[in-house]
């Protein structure tokens, strides 16, 4: 998904978008010249964000695995990007026949190519909201009908959070998503840290983002993120580099000293 606020829902060739931007990081094909221009301008000033960004997919594939062998069998992903490999309904699908999934986004091209994806999948779908309206997305009619909130869900957050602005209140956004779910769900996060880069190169980063939808991007740094797992026990790990994440990996300490993704799962208790 992109962090874009766009309720008119048109698609926007014109102004590069995070969804089609990530699309690009990734080696896909849906997206414009303006998406590979401002994406062009992020590589040139932080090669390795194709190495996290990729690390993210694997991320997705390991997070919703062990989510299934916790017994999890519906999952909310807000934040989905357009369809490439490994998608989350079929990572879900595969460990646990029956899964439900509901994808959530803002961009209409990911809508578009998601629905076509998931039209023969009577147990996935895709709805249209914006993580800024997080009743928006727990009143619609889909999640209403699909997920029933009195059993564990899988929330998934990738690479979404740090296009929330501090004024727009993040952990507020996060809490009210986490408050409806049953314990035993888990809560997935993944999002961009800094690094020790230098202004000249952060300047260039947001300033190649500040020109998309989403209007900025926002590293934030391990305690802020942590802010985002409140009411929730981490599991695995806890919170590292998003290649280093694994149910089974002992508990350590991220090398924060390259830009990147942190990642971590949280179990609602």
């Amino acid at each position: 998904m992109s962090g874009e606020h766009r309720p008119e829902w048109a698609v926007d060739s014109a102004t590069p978008s995070v969804a089609r931007m990530y699309d690009y990081y990734l080696g896909g094909k849906d997206n414009f010249a303006v998406d590979r221009e401002a994406a062009d301008q992020v590589v040139a000033a932080m090669p390795n964000v194709l190495e996290f960004t990729r690390a993210n997919r694997g991320l997705l594939s390991r997070a919703v695995t062990m989510m299934a062998d916790r017994g999890i069998r519906q999952f909310l992903d807000i934040g989905s990007g357009l369809p490439t490999q490994e998608n989350v309904h079929q990572v879900a699908q595969r460990a646990a026949p029956g899964s439900t999934v509901i994808y959530v986004d803002n961009d209409p091209i990911v809508l578009t190519h998601a629905r076509a994806l998931l039209a023969d999948n009577p147990l996935t779908t895709v709805i249209q909201a914006d993580l800024r309206e997080p009743e928006g997305i727990l009143d619609d009619p889909e999640v209403k009908a699909r997920i029933d909130f009195d059993r564990p869900v899988g929330l998934l957050l990738l690479a979404i959070l740090h296009f929330i602005p501090d004024e727009a209140r993040p952990a507020e956004i996060v809490a009210r998503l986490r408050a409806p779910l049953a314990p035993g769900s888990c809560l997935a996060i993944t999002h961009g840290h800094r690094g020790e880069v230098t202004t000249q190169v952060e300047e260039q980063v947001r300033g190649a983002y500040g020109r998309t939808g989403a209007g900025d991007i926002i590293p934030r740094g391990i305690d802020e993120v942590m802010t985002f797992f409140e009411g929730t026990e981490l599991v695995g790990p806890g919170l590292v580099q998003v290649a280093d994440w694994r149910a089974d990996a002992e508990p350590s300490t991220p090398d924060m000293s390259r830009p990147g993704f942190l990642a971590g799962v949280g179990k609602v208790v």
